[in-house]
């Protein structure tokens, strides 16, 4: 990471060039928390609430938001995902885990798209509870790891899955 690959030698913002790069199996694991009232994920784990199935509209909506990542975040490459997979689970009595995985063959990484996915699964949660819980907080959204490129491998260290 000796530079910025997002500016030219001017520091004007550019688009990085791929094309000379190999298409290569590329995976992305994202993951974040919403952290609740115990009785807003109670309402939500038994599909009480008003407004539907919570999990599964914020489920739908992580899916659709790492199809138009690029849409959204100026210098990213369209991507024509093979697959998107979100996971969401209580941790406890006040928190739902969100993970995506995201996976691609291209010549270059899903990590922008599996991060996404996961920011607007739990902004989807907060939107559908804030009637009901609004000092929901949403958390620790962060790249779990990443394979293919020439960067190779990421996994985030175990020892860091429980800091912020």
């Amino acid at each position: 990471m000796n530079e910025l690959s997002h500016f030219d030698e001017q520091g004007a913002s550019r688009m990085v060039d791929v094309g000379p790069k190999p298409v290569t199996r590329r995976r992305a694991v994202a993951s974040g928390l919403v952290r609740m009232n115990p009785q807003t994920q109670q309402t939500i784990l038994e599909r009480r609430h008003a407004k539907g199935d919570v999990l599964e509209v914020a489920r739908l909506a992580g899916i659709m938001a790492a199809k138009r990542t690029a849409d959204l975040i100026p210098l990213c490459h369209p991507l024509p995902l093979d697959s998107i997979c979100l996971d969401l689970q209580p941790v406890d009595d006040h928190t739902i885990r969100i993970e995506a995985i995201v996976e691609v063959s291209a010549k270059t990484g899903v990590e922008m798209e599996a991060l996404t996915a996961v920011t607007v699964a739990a902004l989807t949660i907060y939107d559908m509870c804030k009637a009901i819980d609004r000092g929901m907080i949403i958390e620790q959204v962060r790249l779990e790891e990443k394979s293919g490129g020439t960067s190779g491998q990421y996994a985030r260290a175990s020892q860091q899955t429980s800091d912020a």
